[in-house]
């Protein structure tokens, strides 16, 4: 299922592409995903502990906030931390897919709303049957917490919109 709109929101489109979205915007983005991601890697950690493609896509995406990556290296690394996914039980494949997403907004910053619908696929995987929908929520609301306020209102629109392609994880 494709979480990136048809068209390209020129919110999410950095303004030397055409859009409006500033580069402190772009890695604000980023930062965000990243955090997402982190909180449920240790579900694909306690699968595949000597497995570090996921880790290390987080470290190449904070890296690229710090003008260390080029954006291609950190897009190559998404496509490494995906393949950590393959096989693994829901928990830890979605753990892994959010790493890879996360990496992924160096290229498309539209990608920051996957990290955060993988990350909550990954909790609801984990979760007794019966706390889906608690954990659910649980977790959107902790992920919109940690919204920066420059970022907020732009992701909590988008989440509005793109929720029926990102498997409703973002719905109230």
């Amino acid at each position: 299922m494709p979480i990136l709109p048809t068209p390209r929101d020129p919110r999410l489109v950095t303004v030397r592409r055409g859009g409006t979205l500033t580069d402190e915007h772009h890695h604000l983005l980023m930062v965000w995903s990243v955090l997402c991601a982190e909180r449920v890697l240790p579900l694909f950690e306690a699968v595949a502990p000597d497995d570090p493609r996921p880790r290390e896509a987080l470290e190449v995406a904070r890296a690229w906030v710090r003008g260390e990556v080029p954006m291609k290296v950190a897009h190559r690394t998404a496509f490494v931390a995906n393949a950590a996914a393959k096989g693994a039980p829901d928990p830890a494949k979605f753990a892994a897919l959010s790493a890879g997403q996360a990496v992924a907004v160096a290229h498309v910053a539209a990608h920051d709303l996957g990290a955060a619908a993988y990350a909550i696929r990954a909790a609801v995987a984990a979760a007794p049957v019966d706390q889906a929908e608690h954990v659910r929520l649980a977790e959107r609301d902790w992920q919109r917490d940690q919204l920066p306020a420059e970022v907020r209102d732009l992701v909590l629109d988008d989440q509005r919109l793109r929720s029926p392609i990102c498997w409703n994880t973002f719905d109230d």
